[in-house]
C-alpha cells in the first residue's frame, strides 16, 4: 500500500466521516481514496472545495456538527489553511490536518521531498497556543499515526496535523493492519460551558440541544465575546495552552535505536530521514563507532526532555533534516553542542551521506 493511502484508511478506522479538501501533489491520493472508500461506506461525506481556504472552514464547521473531520494538502496549501487553523485553536475545534511536504518555498517542486513545512506547523498561525504534530517515517505509521492524530485532537479538542512528506506520503511497503485498540471520542454534555470551567470542556455539537455560541474573538466559557476583558484573554490563551502542556505523557513520543551507553554520535531526525539515520546508525556500529538514533514521532510540542536526556550521553549530537536546520534550532536549545546536516535540494538524505558527515565531526 502506498503511504497516502495508508495515511486515508487509518482516518477511515479512526472514525473519520467528513473530508473536504482540494488536490495538490504529492498529498491528492489521500483525497481520491477518501472519496473511492467513503462511496462504499455509510455516513461518510466526501466534497472537494473550491481551495484550501474552504475546505478548512467545512472541516471546522463539519466538526461543529459533531463529525471527526479531516483535509489534506502540502505546504503552500497549509499556508493558505493556517487563518483557519488559528480559527480551529482558539474554538478548540477537534480536527487533522495532513501535510505531506514538498519543496518550497512557494510552489516550489511538486514532486520532491523536503521537510521545510515544521515551523509552520509549529507557528504558522498568530498568538499565543498549543498544537499538536505528528511525523510518521512508513506506511504502517502513516495509518497508524493517523488513528493517533484523530485519538489527539479529540482528546484535547485541538487541531492536530500530521505532518508526512513526499518520500513518505509516496513510499510503497507491505504492512500488517494493526488491531484496533481504542478510538477516542469527544466527550459531549448539554448544559456544562463549552469553554470553560476543566481544562478540556465537553463539546456538544450544533442540533444535539446546545445553544452554542462559536467565535473566533476572545470569549468566556459559553462563548460571548468579551474582547475587552483582560481576565478572559488571559484565562483563555493559558488554558489552549495548558490542556495539552499538562498533559505532555499523552502527547509527545519518541524512538530510541542502539541508544544504549555511552555514544560517539547522537544522531536526531524525522520522518523519512531518520529511515536514512537509521541505516547510517547502523553501518557505523558495524564499523565499531558507537551511534545511536533518536527519531522524534511528535515535533510539537517538542520533547525537549527526551532529547536532553539522550543527549547528555553523547559526545556529539547530529540532526539531519530536509530542511536548513528547522529542528536543529530546537534541539540546540537543550543540546547547545549539537550540529546539524541539511539538504534543500529536493532529493533525500542518503545513510552515506549522513556517514560522512559523522565522519566530518572528529
Amino acid at each position: 500500500m502506498q503511504g497516502d493511502e495508508a495515511c486515508a484508511e487509518g482516518a477511515i478506522a479512526a472514525g473519520c466521516n467528513y473530508y473536504a479538501g482540494y488536490p495538490i501533489t504529492p498529498a491528492s491520493e489521500i483525497m481520491e481514496h477518501i472519496c473511492r472508500r467513503f462511496a462504499d461506506l455509510e455516513g461518510r461525506v466526501f466534497i472537494q472545495m473550491e481551495d484550501e481556504i474552504g475546505s478548512m472552514a467545512s472541516v471546522i464547521g463539519a466538526a461543529w456538527a459533531g463529525a471527526k473531520a479531516m483535509t489534506a494538502t502540502s505546504g503552500p496549501g497549509l499556508s493558505l489553511m493556517l487563518e483557519n487553523i488559528g480559527y480551529a485553536l482558539i474554538t478548540e475545534t477537534p480536527c487533522v490536518v495532513v501535510d505531506v511536504q514538498r519543496a518550497g518555498p512557494s510552489t516550489g517542486q511538486a514532486t520532491r521531498p523536503a521537510q521545510g513545512d515544521v515551523m509552520q506547523a509549529r507557528w504558522g498561525a498568530h498568538g499565543d497556543y498549543e498544537i499538536i504534530v505528528l511525523a510518521p517515517w512508513s506506511v504502517s505509521e502513516m495509518y497508524t499515526e493517523t488513528i493517533r492524530a484523530f485519538n489527539l485532537a479529540e482528546r484535547f479538542r485541538v487541531p492536530v496535523i500530521l505532518l508526512s512528506d513526499e518520500a513518505v506520503g509516496h513510499l510503497r511497503e507491505n504492512f500488517a493492519v494493526p488491531p484496533l485498540t481504542r478510538v477516542y471520542h469527544r466527550e459531549k454534555e448539554v448544559g456544562s460551558p463549552p469553554f470553560g470551567s476543566s481544562e478540556v470542556p465537553p463539546m456538544p455539537a450544533f442540533g444535539e440541544g446546545a445553544r452554542l455560541l462559536v467565535t473566533g474573538s476572545t470569549h468566556d466559557e459559553w462563548g460571548y465575546r468579551r474582547t475587552s476583558d483582560a481576565h478572559a484573554q488571559a484565562s483563555l490563551v493559558e488554558r489552549l495552552v495548558s490542556k495539552v502542556r499538562n498533559h505532555l505523557d499523552e502527547v509527545t513520543a519518541v524512538e530510541r535505536y542502539l541508544c544504549n551507553g555511552e555514544l560517539d554520535v547522537l544522531l536526531v531526525s524525522f520522518g523519512f530521514t531518520a529511515r536514512s539515520a537509521l541505516g547510517a546508525a547502523r553501518e557505523a556500529r558495524e564499523a565499531g563507532r558507537r551511534v545511536g538514533l533518536l527519531r522524534l514521532r511528535t515535533l510539537w510540542p517538542f520533547p525537549e526532555d527526551e532529547v536532553r536526556q539522550t543527549a547528555a550521553g553523547a559526545r556529539y549530537v547530529l540532526v539531519a533534516e530536509m530542511n536548513r536546520g528547522q529542528v536543529l534550532r530546537e534541539v540546540q536549545r537543550v543540546a547547545p553542542n549539537a550540529v546539524g546536516y541539511h539538504k534543500t535540494d529536493g532529493e533525500v538524505i542518503t545513510s552515506d551521506e549522513i556517514l560522512v558527515a559523522m565522519g566530518n565531526l572528529g
